[in-house]
């Protein structure tokens, strides 16, 4: 029987550390592995804002598409 070796969630570092060694939360500038896990955070978040937009009604597409005649 193959036997794993579990770690409980008290035995987890502090801080999740990035391979050059800097924290991967710090809002460092430039481009760093940061950078981009902020970059898509933001993302994230302003993808779900247009969608909740769109839901109560100002739809940026929508508009552009029944200009253009669709």
């Amino acid at each position: 029987m193959e036997t794993r070796e579990t770690r409980s969630s008290t035995d987890l570092p502090p801080v999740a550390r990035e391979y050059n060694g800097v924290d991967r939360n710090a809002f460092l500038f430039g481009w760093t592995p940061q950078a981009e896990i902020w970059n898509g955070r933001l993302a994230m978040i302003g993808f779900i804002a247009y969608v909740f937009w769109d839901l109560i009604g100002y739809s940026v597409v929508r508009d552009v598409l029944h200009l253009i005649g669709y």
